[in-house]
Parts: structure tokens; sequence; C-alpha cells
């Protein structure tokens, strides 16, 4: 029979495995989105620290065995460690991607994973021990300490993905739940003080720790910023993380760029040839342009000229992240740009993922624009495959045209000609479009139609920077270097594959073209 005093100890250190858990589950997907930021393909940065966190966690259940004294103290100085390296984590990272030679930030962020999981693998053979010394039968101390760990887990995703992020970004979060992991260390400490020996120094050495923290918490995303600006040709003027990307806005000399993850959006110098060679292609080849579609263009450049187009009646504009869509409709740098465009009464803005937005979504539309980033990624390869094509096909208009932005032809060749041939696979007829923009380079587009069309029908009458009639016939033509006749090292020309959901293979060639860009 378990006395009073010892059940409040055992729920004590089942609160104690639940709180250090979250801190846990944060730290992990913590270190897969910096990773996602700074060294882009969230999917592979995700993939390898989660893994690595796993493996530190086996590592370190592993070295626990040797922790056979004083199990309470040794938790609470884990705690006390997890907590200076989790918390400075994403503080240092940024430094180091900023100062340090390239591969040294994936180096540090592998190595800070596997260290973190180390430590948190530690924890739980710990506490479980400690709770059947109390007296809990092993069977019982296990499975408490299991559930309030996987519990945790699930609450450390939820306060993730929902608030931490979104509200604190990823250095002050990094260390708000390191100065949990402190309050969870000395709440032990003070609880069951009897047992520790040299408490005091015990309880300063805590102390000295949060107060650090608090510190950082303060004033580390400052310092972060500086070593993120190193990033960037210019000077930041609007910094925001947002529940599905970091939001950055540059400007030096009137040249304004817009940043998503780290990813060039557009640069204000040259910006109008990318938005012309999207829109007025599909537009100009459209048998009636009143109802257009846009993927993506949450700047609202692409809608800028659309407006141009006095036939135009509405534009949905399918956005998934709202916090783009606020800026372009309230930064002055943008409202210059866009010349107010999206809060014309004509568009509509839909925040809402582009491929759940087709699917879901009954009717159709004389234009739909593509401006969606490149696929580097799980989540967006799915808006360049055949399945989303052939959505976008049911709801092109007879006589309606389709404009796909493709990456360039120069650095991703085999992705850029492997679009086109996913495009082509759901029976839409394809010409290629490319054009020099001096802030991306040699840039692609997919002009797709149900019909059979020619270009040379087409007559540019709408007042451009850059498209002429000229321009666009010659930006169908392309250099043997750069044509669909992709060869491997030994001189045999590649069979293009079809990129689909099931075998998403434009993420590797993705990868494998911008290497060495």
């Amino acid at each position: 029979m378990m006395y009073q005093d010892d059940i409040r100890k055992s729920k004590a250190i089942y609160w104690a495995s639940g709180i250090v858990s979250i801190c846990g589950i944060i730290f992990e997907v913590l270190f897969g989105a910096i990773g996602s930021y700074i060294l882009g393909d969230g999917v592979k940065q995700y993939t390898l620290t989660i893994s690595l966190f796993l493996t530190g966690m086996g590592i370190g259940a592993s070295l626990s065995e040797f922790v056979t004294k004083r199990l309470l103290l040794s938790f609470v100085w884990i705690e006390y460690s997890i907590a200076i390296i989790g918390g400075f984590s994403s503080f240092l990272l940024f430094g180091i991607n900023a100062y340090l030679s390239s591969g040294t930030d994936a180096l540090f962020l592998y190595s800070i994973t596997l260290i973190v999981g180390m430590l948190t693998g530690v924890e739980l053979p710990i506490l479980i021990r400690k709770a059947n010394e109390i007296g809990v039968t092993l069977n019982k101390s296990t499975a408490r300490v299991l559930f309030s760990d996987y519990a945790g887990g699930l609450i450390g995703g939820l306060l993730f993905v929902f608030l931490l992020r979104p509200q604190l970004g990823m250095v002050k979060t990094a260390f708000f739940v390191a100065l949990i992991n402190v309050m969870v260390a000395l709440w032990i400490l003070f609880y069951f003080r009897s047992e520790m020996p040299k408490f005091k120094l015990h309880v300063i050495s805590g102390v000295s720790i949060f107060l650090i923290l608090i510190g950082g918490l303060l004033f580390g995303e400052e310092a972060a910023f500086s070593f993120e600006q190193k990033m960037y040709r210019d000077p930041i003027v609007y910094a925001e993380e947002t529940s599905y990307q970091r939001i950055i806005l540059t400007k030096e000399q009137g040249d304004v760029r817009l940043f998503l993850d780290g990813q060039l959006q557009f640069s204000s110098a040259d910006e109008y040839r990318y938005h012309e060679m999207l829109v007025h292609p599909a537009m100009l080849t459209s048998a009636q342009p009143q109802h257009v579609l846009v993927l993506g263009g949450g700047d609202g450049l692409a809608v800028r000229e659309l407006l141009k187009y006095e036939d135009v009646s509405t534009i949905t504009v399918v956005d998934l992240d709202p916090k783009v869509v606020k800026l372009g409709m309230n930064h002055p740098d943008l409202i210059n740009l866009n010349e107010h465009s999206l809060s014309n009464s004509k568009v509509k803005i839909i925040n809402k993922d582009a491929f759940e937005y087709v699917e879901n979504h009954a009717g159709f539309y004389d234009v739909i624009l593509v401006d969606l980033p490149d696929p580097n990624n799980e989540g967006l390869n799915k808006l360049y495959t055949v399945e989303f094509y052939s959505l976008l096909r049911n709801h092109l208009s007879p006589g309606g045209s389709l404009n796909v932005q493709a990456t360039s032809p120069i650095f991703a060749r085999e992705v850029y000609w492997t679009i086109n041939k996913t495009i082509e696979a759901t029976g839409l007829y394809t010409k290629n479009l490319h054009l020099d923009i001096p802030s991306f380079g040699n840039w692609g587009f997919v002009l797709a139609k149900r019909e059979e069309f020619d270009l040379n029908d087409t007559e540019v009458s709408i007042s451009t920077k850059y498209l002429t009639k000229d321009a666009l016939i010659a930006s169908t033509h392309f250099g043997k270097d750069v044509d669909e006749n992709v060869m491997n090292e030994n001189g045999e020309k590649i069979e293009l594959q079809i990129n689909s959901l099931v075998r998403p293979i434009l993420i590797e060639l993705y990868e494998k073209a911008w290497l060495h860009y």
C-alpha cells in the first residue's frame, strides 16, 4: 500500500514526464522547421531531424543504464543541459549560417538534434525507475510515464504548429521552451529537496541558467535578425514568421525584393518581365478572357497585369498564406508595385491550398495562371503532378488558356521539360516560353490549351514594358543546350517521365539540378 506522500511524489514524476515530453517534441519539430528554412527541402530536413532525434533517444535510453545514483538530481541536470543546448540552438544556427562556410550549418543542426535527442532519451528511463523506487510497480510506472510522454508529444506538436511558431518565431520558441525545461527541473529540485545534496548549488545553477535564457528570450531575436540580414544582399524592411513560411521583404535603392522561406519571389527591378510573360500570353490566346483564376500571386503583381483588360469581370486569387495577401494589400512598397490591385472589386481572395481548391470547387475559368513556388518539396510537388494538371484542365473553359511558371530551362532543364510532358499527358496542347529575367536568370513557362493554337496569330495590344509580339514569338525558340532533347552523360537522349502523386520524380530532379547554383 502506497502512502499519501508517495502518491504525490509519483504524480509529480508523471507531470514532469508529460511536460518535458512536450518540450522534447517541440524541439524536434523546431529543428525540422529551421532546417527547412535555412537548408531547404522541407521533407528532407524533417526526415533527417526526426530520424536523428529518435536515434539520439535510443542512444540516450541505452546510456541511462549507467545512471544508477541520484536519479532525480541527474534528471535535473539533464533538463539544464537540454535548456542551454536547445534554447540557443536556433540563435546559433542563424549565426553559423551567416558567418561560417556552407555545410557548417547543416553539421551543427544535425549534431544539436542528435545531442538533444540523446538527452531526451535519458529522461524517461530515469523517471520510470524513480517511480518504481517510490513504490509504484514496474508495469504501472512504465505505463504511466509512457502515457504522460506520448500525450505530451501530441500537445507539443499542436502547440508548435498553431501557437509557438506563428506567434514567437523560431528563435523565441527555442528560448521559451528551454525556460520550461528549467522550470520543471527547479520544481523537481524543490519538491524532492530532501534527496538533493548541495541543494543550494543546484538551485543557484538553475536560476542562473533561467536568467540567461530570459535574456535570450528578450534580446536573442534581435541579434538573430542581424544574423539573418547577412543572408540577404539588401536591408530587411519587413520580416514575419507565419503558420506556413518565413516572409522577408528587402529594399535597397528602390529595389524591393520578396523572399519566402529564403527563396526569391521577385525583384521590383524586373518583376514586370516575369508577370507580363505569365499573364499576357494566356490572356491573349483565350477566346473570351472574362473569368480568371490565379493560383498563388498573393503579392498582387499578376493581378495588376490582369486588370489591364477591361473585359475581365472576375479574378479569383487562391493563395494559401493570408499574411502574404495582407502584405500585398497593405505594405506601401507592394501597393506601389501592384497598384492596389488586390483591393479591386473584381478580385476575390481565397486562402486555401491550391490543390484542395481546384479539387473541390465547381466552375470554369477562361484563364488559369499558376504562379506557385518551384517543386522543391512534397507539398509543392503535388501542384506539378498529372493529377493536379488534370484538375486544372477540367476547370478550363473551351477556348480558355492555362499558363504555368515552370522554373528555369537552363538551371533545371530536365525539370522544365518534365513539367511540360506532365501537362501534355492530360491531353492539353502546349507551347513553351522562356525569357531572361536579370534577378532570376532564364525562366520558363508552359502555355496550354484544350485546342491546338498558333502564337503567330497573337497581337500584343495592351500596354507593356517588355512584351511585344516579336518577343513572344522569340520566347518559343530554345537553343540546343536547353531544348527538350535532354541528354545524359553518355550523350544518349533521356526519356522524360510524367510527374505524379504516386511517383514524385520532380523533387529529386529539382534538387539535383539546382545543386551547383
